[in-house]
């Protein structure tokens, strides 16, 4: 992991000048603008592609799209990171794919364990943790097993590559320990990762739950052509319950997305619950579990999360397949379901999720059938 850097860094007054000025990028969210309910006027579902690559990993989790296109990432296209390996053992998948709008499937990463740039521990296991961040630059995290059992989980890193699919760089310890979902914001050469763990305790814990998962906020500089290096690593939540699974290998604080003013929104997983960290982008200590908006109702296991384009969260539930749209008081205004199939209907289907960039679909990972699917 580096700890150097090589630009000045301008953390703290870019980030001030980009809210004073309404120029910061948050990636991952949208402004608002839509009246009435956003999941009110979708109304098809329908397959984009198999997620599927020519090696066979399967179990797609983190789902990102496009903004610009640079190198071989193309403005609209989506990003999916695949969890298991072709014998759907959890935590040993190795790849990334790019999936146009249109259906067109092409490899974007292969990643190999044995040639990375730096340490990364236990190995490669791509998770719902992906975000494309300027410059073409994309960051997956890695909770890695040898056997697709929780007992081999390992710590995992963060893997950033460059925008042809090649790693260039690792980000371990300081905190990263099973990082499980990630959502960024940047203005200039300045980013933010916000990334859920969810391996602190939870195997010496055995299936107990524990209450010690993290929300980190790892602070990135980019100068030039090179990678961004890492600058500064600050725990902003912590507490969330966390516990190892037989069928989901862990179950934890899951999904992020960053809305107005800083707040981030959490799926606090274990607990069925949303919970939000006011000043996420400023804050120097934890918020504990933050605030929580909304719990129980439609919420079923929320796992991803999206900010919708008038700034409401959407979820999607690992326990029944649905989709839940929440405003930033906690009102569940609409929901409605996404994958029928398995036993109960739509377990454990649902993770990555992502709002198309003309706002008027979602994207969603279908881990039941290794699909990537758009809600429009």
């Amino acid at each position: 992991m580096r700890l150097g850097i090589r630009c000045r860094s301008l953390v703290a007054p870019m980030l001030a000048a980009g809210l004073a000025a309404g120029a910061l990028t948050v990636t991952g969210a949208s402004p608002a603008g839509a009246a009435g309910s956003f999941l009110g006027g979708l109304h098809r579902i329908s397959t984009v592609a198999s997620t599927v690559p020519g090696n066979g990993d399967v179990n797609p989790y983190g789902t990102a799209v496009v903004e610009s296109s640079v190198g071989r990432l193309h403005r609209g296209d989506v990003l999916v990171s695949n969890f298991n390996n072709v014998k759907n053992l959890q935590g040993t998948g190795t790849t990334i794919v790019e999936v146009a709008p249109g259906g067109r499937v092409r490899p974007f990463a292969r990643i190999d364990a044995n040639h990375l740039p730096g340490s990364c521990p236990g190995g490669i296991g791509p998770t719902t943790a992906l975000a494309v961040l300027p410059g073409g630059w994309v960051v997956v995290g890695s909770l890695p097993t040898t056997d697709g059992t929780p007992a081999t989980a390992k710590a995992g890193c963060l893997l950033v590559l460059d925008s042809r699919g090649h790693v260039r760089e690792t980000l371990a310890g300081h905190g990263i320990n099973g990082p499980w979902d990630m959502t960024a914001a940047s203005f200039g050469d300045t980013t933010d990762l916000f990334v859920t763990n969810v391996l602190n305790g939870t195997v010496a814990a055995g299936g107990r739950t524990v209450h010690r998962g993290t929300v980190l906020r790892i602070t990135l500089n980019r100068c030039g052509d090179d990678p961004p290096t890492w600058v500064d690593t600050r725990v902003i939540g912590s507490g969330f319950p966390e516990r190892t699974d037989p069928a989901a290998l862990v179950v934890g604080p899951t999904g992020v997305g960053l809305g107005r003013h800083g707040t981030l929104y959490v799926a606090d997983t274990a607990a069925n619950r949303i919970t939000v960290i006011p000043d996420s982008l400023h804050r120097d200590r934890s918020a504990g579990i933050g605030r929580v908006i909304s719990k129980g109702g439609h919420l079923n296991g929320p796992l991803g999360l999206a900010i919708s384009p008038r700034e409401d969260v959407l979820t999607v539930n690992a326990d029944d397949g649905n989709i839940v749209e929440t405003t930033p008081h906690g009102d569940q205004i609409a929901w409605r379901q996404l994958d029928s199939s398995g036993t109960p209907p739509g377990a454990g289907a649902l993770f990555g999720l992502a709002v198309s960039l003309n706002q008027n679909a979602v994207y969603f990972v279908d881990d039941a059938t290794n699909q990537l699917d758009k809600l429009r």
